[in-house]
């Protein structure tokens, strides 16, 4: 049985405690939280698991195979590097750390101890995503032209972080499932601060190497909460709605064809075809991240999310920073 501990018991560590809990191959042996009365209050709940305020309890335990890092971003490198140099293979939050050069050190540390560093975007391991990369991949929407995705809702604004650090990089996991972010090759990033230093409204422009263009809308400042992202193709446009309860993708037989025989451009031929409403399962993404990262630590699955991609994750949104700082575009180098 792989062992594994929780590290953070706030908003987002219970999940996770729950989630292991029920994952066959794997036991939760620590649960640790800076706060005596969170530990105290799920040793309740989980009376079988080591509870403990220590992150140093986990580290010189030889039994515990693996820890999950679900602390807030500027604790994320000094925690993964020190579960790393101990030998425990690391699951950690989104965003992987606060710089791209805390993020080269976790890679270039994970490869050289041969852990497994997994990067918890949730997105990637969400049924309707997965659904959407089988459609790209089977070539139904045909060549991507465009992704418009808006995540915006009135929502708790943060003093060490801007909204697209928090909000958008959601977006990014979805983009990324239709176009790599491997190959994005300009960052531009502009936003709104009105009550601190930190924006609380972004817009983030990327262009990639094929010519495709995605943008996103991230807001803490919206009255109405909106979770959805446009993707256009040449054969088919979808449109995937996070915030329908079970039909949350829609593909559209949509779009516009040029008449070559033609010589004005302006007059372009239009396409209306079905609306296509895939079924789609109701699994939760952290039961299937969970049970992946086990299966990685066995030598059964590749990481959906590995520390590269999470890198890949740091170094567009610190991007971004500079982009919002010096309002101009970025340039990306691949590879």
């Amino acid at each position: 049985m792989i062992q594994i501990g929780i590290v953070g018991l706030g908003y987002w560590g219970p999940n996770w405690l729950r989630n292991f809990a029920q994952t066959d191959g794997c036991e939760v042996r620590y649960g640790c939280d800076l706060d005596a009365a969170r530990c105290t209050k799920f040793q309740k709940q989980y009376p079988g698991i080591t509870f403990t305020t220590k992150f140093k309890d986990l580290l010189n335990d030889p039994e515990l195979d693996a820890v999950v890092i679900v602390t807030p971003t500027s604790s994320h490198f000094p925690l993964a590097k020190a579960a790393l140099l101990a030998g425990k293979h690391v699951l950690v939050e989104k965003p992987m750390t606060a710089t791209l050069k805390e993020a080269n050190e976790l890679v270039k540390l994970a490869k050289r101890k041969k852990l497994q560093l997994l990067v918890d975007h949730t997105f990637a391991y969400t049924e309707a995503v997965a659904k959407i990369r089988e459609i790209i991949k089977d070539g139904k929407l045909g060549e991507p032209l465009y992704i418009d995705s808006t995540r915006i809702n009135l929502g708790l604004i943060q003093k060490d972080t801007n909204v697209l650090w928090d909000l958008a990089i959601h977006d990014l996991t979805i983009i990324d499932a239709v176009q790599k972010l491997d190959s994005v090759v300009e960052v531009f990033a502009c936003g709104s601060a009105f009550y601190g230093k930190q924006s609380e409204i972004g817009h983030l422009h990327l262009k990639f190497a094929s010519g495709l263009h995605a943008h996103v809308h991230a807001s803490w400042l919206s009255p109405v909460k909106i979770r959805q992202t446009l993707i256009g193709g040449k054969k088919a446009m979808i449109v995937y709605n996070d915030t329908e309860p079970s039909e949350k993708i829609r593909v559209y037989d949509k779009g516009i064809e040029h008449d070559t025989t033609k010589p004005d451009p302006f007059f372009p031929k239009y396409r209306s075809g079905d609306v296509l409403i895939p079924a789609i399962a109701l699994t939760e993404a952290l039961a299937t991240e969970a049970a992946h990262f086990v299966d990685c630590i066995r030598g059964k699955a590749k990481p959906r999310v590995s520390g590269e991609d999470g890198k890949r994750m740091v170094e567009i949104l610190e991007a971004a920073d500079k982009s919002l700082k010096q309002n101009r575009i970025l340039k990306i180098k691949q590879g």
